[in-house]
């Protein structure tokens, strides 16, 4: 590089070659997300709000826990839409 301030860009080497992932990837990684952390956000708010309050007649950490696993169910559908998907392209040569 000249001290002229000016980037002469990368230098010459390996060709880098960007291979895209499969379609439903990425539904897989955001399902699972999902999935694991629907619960533990469902307590996390649920002992936020304290044992001693009840939200529709339930302890509100139960009840937190609850819809945490209802998300954590719509993440690991999202997660084996994303199975079928990767499932049904297959691996293109």
């Amino acid at each position: 590089m000249m001290a002229t301030g000016r980037d002469s860009g990368p230098e010459k080497g390996r060709p880098i070659q960007l291979i895209p992932v499969l379609p439903g990837v990425w539904l897989i990684i955001l399902g699972a997300g999902v999935a694991v952390l629907g619960p533990l956000f469902g307590f996390l708010v649920g002992s936020i709000l304290g044992a001693q309050e009840e939200t529709f007649g339930m302890n509100s950490i139960y009840l937190f826990l609850f819809l945490g696993f209802l998300v954590a169910g719509a993440g690991l559908g999202t997660a084996l839409l994303g199975v079928r998907r990767v499932l049904r392209i297959g691996r293109r040569p």
